[in-house]
């Protein structure tokens, strides 16, 4: 179990149960684990609920707003938001979320990206989680950390389901991760 995880050994087991791995995906060379599987029944929608209700608990009165990155973390965010109570704010790939927006392109494992949001979606100051279901180089959650930052947010945690350790991606981030699964 990884020392970050909010999760006993058991409930670390049911999770990983519902993972899928796919060698080349999505180039030559990647192996892509895949924890999505776990909406696919009534019995694993019920663990990440409760997973999450979980995890949701040991932020409570430390974050103002669930950021959710496209695509993954838009599974997870508003079930934690949910059951903290508070608003649940979209970081999106360019061209997904309609103008105004500020955008930033950044590098990532396999090729660069751009991520935008409505700049008047996170208040000056609010306190922020960010949420996206894989951690591998950390790029995509650097990246989002600029960018909220530009908006005047504050990020307190990085949570993702699942991260790769050997790709040291909590090597490029400045705030504490919590994962499920860490291989």
């Amino acid at each position: 179990m990884n020392k970050t995880s909010p999760l006993n050994t058991q409930e670390e087991n049911e999770l990983r149960q519902y993972v899928k791995s796919f060698p080349e995906f999505p180039k030559p060379g990647i192996i892509y684990d895949d924890w999505a599987p776990v909406f696919s029944s009534s019995i694993g929608v019920s663990l990440i609920n409760k997973l999450l209700k979980k995890y949701a608990e040991t932020l409570r009165g430390k974050v103002d707003c669930v950021v959710m990155l496209e695509s993954r973390g838009f599974l997870i965010g508003p079930i934690i938001a949910l059951h903290l109570n508070v608003p649940c704010i979209p970081v999106c790939k360019k061209g997904n979320l309609p103008n105004p927006v500020i955008e930033l392109s950044y590098s990532l494992e396999y090729g660069k990206d751009t991520i935008v949001i409505q700049p008047d979606s996170v208040k000056k100051g609010d306190r922020l989680v960010v949420v996206d279901d894989f951690l591998a180089t950390g790029g995509t959650l650097k990246a989002a950390t600029t960018l909220l930052t530009k908006v005047g947010g504050v990020v307190v945690e990085y949570f993702v389901v699942m991260e790769k350790l050997f790709l040291e991606g909590r090597k490029k981030l400045e705030f504490p991760v919590i994962c499920f699964i860490s291989d």
